[in-house]
């Protein structure tokens, strides 16, 4: 009889830190020990708390395991799963309390969390299909088939008010009405799995975590729309998520859940995996589809759109992961229960990636309106290294920064549109005072205008032409009239691109211009970079009071820029320094400083 779990995480972030050897390891261990039939050791996928991966956590006690180590196996299972006491030092410290373990539901991380499209992520095996049924998993497919009809699926995601989760932010249910109403001899449901968002890794974790649950929300859409066809289009960059993927798609055929006359209804409904073709532009739903179908991925005008004409010229309904994800929850629970959560035109819950100069990167779920603050201060533990918060930016490079001054905006698609950012597919970057707003606009930009198809003149020149004034800011050389063409050039690109991804480029460079406009003006008139990360508006100097003459920096330099003798004061020539920092970084006496 097995007594205790033993969850390991098998999202990527673990994987890169060496969980697969973990897990190898603990299942050696247990055997050595004669635990293998007490003791079962279960692969899941992301926990959340990336920054303290690889993640362990031992149930029934719900220790949670932090940065856990190959070495440190033979002891968690000797002191725990043997002699029954908790190994403290590796324990994530919140969970611990007054020598006894708490739930971690009580922590800062996860209180404030609902875990919805994440539910089965860090609890489930994603590999083996009966432990996502043994979470009510195709109960929701079962319901639609046996009790409901196709218009009562669509009526159901209405009244729940789910919204497209891929960024734009359009109600699911009319999306889905839309195909339901055309007449055709076929139709396709399509799952965008494409995430390129820099920063961004939602759609990977529940691809990772839950795939099934991808699959069960798919079905129910060929249902509700009358399409016996599904494409999952994902990134071939996503190694684990497409193996788990095709596990469960073969497992799903097995059990027949996917193929003919799925649970004995007579419905039929298949599902292929297309794998990216390694542009971001093909995130865009008609990019997408016009590389699943073997073409260069590029944007078509809309309309027609693609629920009227789509894949291969039929009506299509394209969503992506997270809002698959939400779909049996709401057909379980109820478009009420999904309703109550969040805010009166952004109901029930939203992913985001949580990255940046903040203490706990990971994934978070939180119901829409909840609080910047909330999330940067209480879920993220704050900005480290006693810095102070300075903007967070979502969207990605399609979204805006926000400042610190509206921390406490509440998140949801209206407010983040009305700040001058939007909600994107949920990446959120969190930026202290050492980052440089007009750096960040131009990274940015950067992205996009590697990322351009060049189909439309707009974003394939009018994105270069945004980044050849940023260059010219940030290089000193800027003028104040170049504030006015930014301007002016970005809300061009902005109503003459051809898609979405061309239409919000310009983002970044407004919001920075809207809330950071001072440091715009301080490297234009100062010629001086407020941040100091500009490199050409930066200059090193070294304070000769402080100097002890170790010769540290002079021996460290790239390009021998410092001179001096030992035990006297040193000297950096500007004319040869390159700006790299390096002498800074070796300084033991805080005698360098960056001006």
């Amino acid at each position: 009889m097995v007594r205790s779990h033993v969850l390991i995480c098998g999202g990527t972030g673990c994987t890169s830190s060496h969980s697969p050897e973990i897990r190898e390891a603990m299942e050696r261990e247990l055997i050595a020990n004669g635990l293998a039939d007490e003791v079962k050791v279960v692969q899941t996928g992301c926990f959340g708390l990336c920054a303290l991966g690889p993640i362990m956590i031992v149930y029934p006690e719900g220790t949670f395991y932090s940065k856990v180590e190959v070495s440190d196996i033979p002891e968690i299972v000797s002191e725990h799963l043997v002699k029954g006491r908790i190994v403290k030092r590796l324990v994530y410290n919140e969970t611990l309390k007054d020598d006894s373990v708490i739930s971690l539901s009580e922590t800062g991380f996860y209180k404030k969390q609902k875990r919805v499209a994440l539910r089965n992520c860090g609890v489930i095996n994603p590999e083996v299909i009966d432990e996502y049924i043994g979470t009510r998993g195709y109960e929701a497919l079962g319901k639609v088939l046996t009790e409901m009809k196709p218009q009562d699926v669509i009526n159901t995601l209405l009244e729940s008010g789910l919204r497209g989760r891929g960024g734009g932010g359009f109600p699911t249910g009319r999306k889905w009405q839309f195909a339901a109403d055309q007449v055709a001899d076929q139709k396709y449901v399509v799952c965008n799995a494409d995430e390129g968002d820099p920063g961004a890794f939602m759609d990977r974790s529940i691809l990772e975590g839950d795939p099934h649950a991808l699959l069960e929300a798919m079905t129910i859409a060929g249902y509700a729309i009358g399409a016996t066809e599904g494409y999952i289009y994902v990134r071939a960059e996503y190694p684990i998520a497409v193996d788990r993927l095709k596990i469960a798609i073969e497992q799903s055929r097995e059990y027949g859940l996917l193929g003919d006359n799925i649970l004995g209804t007579g419905f039929k409904f298949d599902i292929n995996l297309r794998l990216g073709a390694g542009a971001f532009v093909c995130g865009e739903e008609t990019a997408l589809l016009t590389s699943i179908e073997g073409k260069r991925g590029e944007p078509r005008p809309r309309p027609p759109f693609p629920a009227v004409k789509g894949l291969f010229g039929k009506p299509t309904i394209i969503n992506n992961v997270e809002t698959y994800a939400n779909i049996p929850q709401i057909i379980l629970n109820g478009a009420d229960w999904f309703a109550s959560m969040g805010t009166e035109k952004s109901k029930g819950t939203k992913v985001f990636a949580l990255g940046g100069k903040i203490q706990n990167t990971g994934l978070v779920e939180i119901p829409m309106g909840t609080t910047l603050r909330e999330v940067v201060e209480e879920i993220g533990g704050g900005v480290p290294n006693g810095k102070k918060f300075k903007a967070a930016q979502t969207g990605g490079p399609s979204g805006g920064c926000i400042p610190a001054s509206l921390i406490d905006t509440p998140i949801d698609y209206d407010n983040l549109l009305a700040i001058g950012s939007m909600m994107g597919s949920g990446g959120l970057i969190v930026m202290d005072e050492d980052n440089c707003m007009v750096d960040i606009a131009k990274f940015f930009l950067e992205f996009t205008v590697d990322e351009s198809c060049g189909k439309c003149t707009p974003c394939r020149v009018g994105t270069v032409r945004l980044l050849e004034l940023l260059n010219k800011i940030t290089d000193g050389k800027g003028e104040m009239e170049d504030l006015d063409r930014l301007e002016e050039l970005c809300n061009y690109i902005k109503s003459a691109s051809l898609c979405g991804l061309g239409q919000t480029a310009p983002n970044p460079v407004l919001s920075t211009l809207r809330y950071f406009r001072d440091e715009y003006i301080a490297h234009i008139k100062d010629k001086k970079c407020p941040a100091g990360v500009c490199k050409k508006l930066v200059s090193f100097e070294i304070i000769a009071d402080k100097c002890k003459g170790c010769t540290a920096c002079a021996r460290k330099c790239p390009v021998g820029a410092i001179s001096g003798s030992v035990k006297n004061p040193h000297v950096i020539d500007t004319s040869k320094c390159v700006k790299c920092g390096v002498c800074m970084d070796t300084c033991k006496f805080n005698a360098i400083i960056k001006k």
